[in-house]
């Protein structure tokens, strides 16, 4: 009888264990850089390409942890799509992930990647010099054609979403 509860107690921790590691899998929508740590300026450990197959196993905020065949680490949340690949228009896909347009209907999500939270709003103070900081950065229409013909960067035209009636 005492062997049969260590056996059946064993097989639970297996199927417990099983069922913690399995991950979520997904693939990636571009390229981009599995990174250290959940953040931009973290150091790069591998490169994502296109449809890599990945594991999502942890979030953080706006960066997911992935485990794939080129390293482990954080990815953006946006990089990747959750499930499996799916061909389709790949600048469509694209557009409708920067727009938050991707469903059927009329809802429009957004993905709240940072904020403050509630006591980070009630310990806030202004900051005057800070304000200032933010305000020296405006420029002018005209010098902002300034800088973008001293660049030779180059107006795109877009078609713009249709109106929602």
């Amino acid at each position: 009888m005492k062997v049969m509860r260590i056996g059946a107690a064993a097989l639970l921790c297996l199927l417990v264990q099983s069922v913690a590691l399995a991950a979520e899998s997904g693939v990636a929508l571009k390229a981009d850089d599995i990174r250290a740590e959940p953040f931009g300026d973290a150091k790069s450990v591998a490169k994502l390409a296109v449809n890599d197959k990945v594991d999502i196993v942890g979030k953080n905020g706006g960066w997911l942890q992935v485990k794939s065949a080129k390293g482990s680490g954080w990815v953006r949340m946006l990089s990747i799509r959750k499930g499996a690949a799916k061909k389709s228009d790949e600048a469509a896909g694209l557009l409708k992930l920067s727009s938050g347009r991707a469903g059927t209907g009329k809802v429009v999500a957004t993905t709240g990647i940072r904020g403050l939270s509630e006591e980070e709003l009630k310990a806030a103070h202004f900051n005057e010099a800070e304000v200032k900081q933010a305000e020296s950065y405006a420029v002018s229409k005209a010098q902002a054609q300034q800088f973008a013909n001293e660049s030779k960067l180059v107006a795109r035209p877009f078609e713009h979403l249709p109106e929602v009636k």
